[in-house]
Formats: C-alpha cells, structure tokens, sequence
C-alpha cells in the first residue's frame, strides 16, 4: 500500500472555477499524461476529470514531499508560471496508502461528491480507468483499485440510503430552471452533447420543452442528440453565425477555454434586450464572464448550486456511518488482496522454472529413458506431471495461508 498515492483538487478543498485550471482537453491527454507519467517517475497513472474534480493517483515509492510536487506541476503543465504551481502545491489534498484508498472509494461512492448519493459519479470513474488504461498509463495495482473501488460503490449504493430519492447536479440546475417559470416554447441553446448535458436534455424533453438547436465539435453526436429532441444540429464552429434567437443556453463542454465569449454572445442576442437564462455546468466555465457584466442574464452555474448541495449532505448525514462502515471492510479486504497480488507476481517464475527442471532431467537422464518401454513412460509422465502441479501450486496456498495468518 506504501505505494498507493492520490493528488486531489475538489469543491472542498478550492473554488471551482480553479479546478479547470487541471483540466486536460481529449486531444491532449495521451501526450500529456505520458509526458507527466514518464517525467515524474510513476510507476502508474490514473486521471479523473469532472465538474468538481480533478484526482491524480499514482503509483509511485517517491515521498509526495513539496520538491515533488513543484515538479510534478511543472511537468503536468509546462506553461504554468510560478503562482500558477505555488497555487497547485497549496491546493492540492495528498493522501496515501489507506488514506488514499479511503479517499479513492469515497469518491466513487458519492460520499465527497458536491451533491451526495449522485451515481454519476461510478460511471466517470470506470470511464477514466479505461481511457488511462486504453493509454498504457496504468498497471495491476490501479486496476485492482479501481475493480475494488466501483464494486465498494456499488456495495454502499445498494445497502444504504445515501442514494436514495437521488439529487444530481444537473437536477439541481433543472430545478432552478423550473422556478423561474420558464414558458414551454422557450428556445433552447445547447452547447456540447457529452452526458451531462444530455441528462439535462432528457429532463427537458420529459417537462415537454420542445424547441431545441444543438451545437457540438462532432456534427454527428450533435444530430444524435437533436433527434432525441426533435431539434436542429450544427457544428460548434457556427455557433458565431447562429441568428435565430434563444431563450435559455444549457452549456456543458470539457474545453479549456470560454466556448461562449463576449462577440459570439452579441452576436447571438442580436437586438434583444430580453433576460436571458444560461445553465454553465462546465468547469472551467463555458461563458465568458464579462458577459455578464454587459447583459441581463440569469446565470445557473455550478458554483452557485453548492448552498443547495450542503442541504443534500445534511439530509444524508446520518447514511454516512452504514457507508463508513463498508467502506472500512473493503479497505482491508483490498489490502489482503494486494499482499496476494504481490505473491502471485513474485512467484509467476515458478512454472516456468519447474518446466525447465523438468526438461534438464529429461536430459540428464536420457539414457535410462531410452531403456524404458512405452508404458513405463507414460506412466513416469503422469508421476512427473502431478509432482509438476503440486510444485506449483503448493507454495502458492502456503505463501497465502502465511499471509492470512499474519493479518
């Protein structure tokens, strides 16, 4: 476990407009992270990107000190100046072995999500270990602590309440939405087709909204959710054309940068004064905030969705013991788990040494072989192919039995 380390960035520990600083876009992820992976000596990296968080774990024997993480900051991001990484070293929540663990299994479990009992959560967890894995970034250890993570989640989900008459993000924003009276034939601008804001279409569409544009990098994911919706598809790149009018936007992309910035706003709004609704559930935010200092808009964001977000781990508080609990039994179970990962590595070589003994005896004693007949063979075969398994498997129980007994 000494080796298991997590490198944290969440709602709890700064404000959420930062946490897109450590946002990485998808076509930078694999040279970035391999850059990062091989410059900072980790023996395997794990990398998790949502709304309201951005976690590292590695795997690493290197102590997490403060010449550390000045490197690994200068390396994660090559055009970050001095405050910029000052900024990261302070910010950043390190935990180890089983607090890292502990932390990684929270997460999962929705426990230290902004809106507790949300199931998103499980999803984007298993989606970044195969996007880390499909990359070459991970090994057996992040592998085996991810399976145990998502089967803890799953196990807390389904024994205790705290997912119970489940809160998202992005019902909290529908909410706000709702209570603005919004009438049923107002435009609706959505920005990014990814599953958030595909969530938020799919509460729109059930409440009978019924005018839809959809704009997105990729044409055809645009049309797949505009055909949901019965709406009209474009491509991001003309969103700066688009003069037919809006209401409300519902914006959610993983850019780095503002998608909505103050020219592309003018021109959508063209001559009219009317107030506008914006859902900015993109960290960093996809709205320029200058806008907001030029027009009248309603602005529901995620930062402003945190007062709401407190009531929901208040009226959970009392599921958070049931969840420790399990919690607690899966850390130790995971930490036998790996002590017998680490015989089962260390002892691979076996087979392959007892097939070489094998084949060395075979030619040591050539010549009384040669004086056997076909059924005295045979029958030393099977001899020799059951002392064969037995080699093998044996000191594999024993070395597990020792480990059990030592626990």
């Amino acid at each position: 476990m000494q080796r298991i380390k997590i490198i944290a960035f969440t709602h709890k520990t700064t404000d959420l407009d930062n946490i897109g600083k450590l946002h990485i876009q998808e076509d930078e992820l694999k040279s970035r992270l391999e850059y990062l992976k091989s410059t900072a000596g980790l023996e395997e990296l794990f990398y998790l990107s949502t709304c309201n968080r951005v976690e590292f774990m590695i795997v690493t024997s290197n102590a997490i000190d403060k010449e550390f993480l000045m490197n690994f900051f200068m390396t994660f991001n090559k055009n970050w100046n001095a405050e910029e990484i000052t900024w990261a070293m302070e910010n950043a929540r390190v935990s180890e072995d089983d607090e890292a663990l502990r932390h990684l299994f929270n997460v999962a479990s929705s426990l230290d999500s902004l809106v507790v009992g949300e199931r998103e959560i499980i999803t984007q967890v298993r989606n970044a270990y195969e996007k880390c894995s499909e990359l070459g970034l991970t090994g057996d250890v992040v592998r085996l602590a991810v399976k145990k993570t998502i089967e803890v989640a799953k196990d807390v989900y389904t024994h205790t309440n705290i997912a119970k008459n489940p809160v998202s993000v992005v019902s909290l924003a529908y909410r706000k939405l709702r209570a603005l009276n919004v009438k049923q034939d107002a435009r609706f601008i959505i920005i990014g087709s990814g599953v958030t804001n595909t969530t938020m279409a799919k509460y729109l569409k059930k409440h009978q909204f019924r005018s839809f544009t959809v704009f997105n990098r990729t044409l055809a994911n645009a049309e797949k959710l505009a055909n949901e919706l019965n709406g009209t598809a474009y491509l991001l790149s003309e969103l700066k054309d688009f003069k037919k009018g809006f209401d409300i936007i519902v914006t959610c992309t993983g850019a780095s940068e503002s998608i909505i910035t103050p020219e592309i706003y003018k021109s959508l709004v063209g001559d009219d004064k009317s107030k506008k609704v914006v859902i900015d559930l993109a960290i960093p935010n996809d709205l320029d905030a200058e806008i907001l200092n030029n027009y009248d808009v309603n602005l529901i964001a995620i930062n402003n969705l945190q007062e709401v977000a407190k009531e929901n781990l208040q009226a959970r508080e009392e599921e958070l013991e049931a969840c420790n609990i399990i919690i607690e039994k899966n850390i130790e179970e995971f930490k036998q788990l790996l002590k017998t990962r680490k015989v089962e590595l260390a002892m691979k070589e076996v087979p392959k040494k007892v097939k070489e003994i094998r084949e060395t005896a075979n030619e040591v004693f050539a010549k009384e072989l040669s004086m056997m007949n076909e059924e005295s063979k045979e029958v030393l075969d099977k001899i020799l192919l059951y002392m064969e398994k037995k080699y093998i498997s044996m000191p594999m129980k024993m070395a597990k039995e020792i480990i059990q007994e030592n626990m």
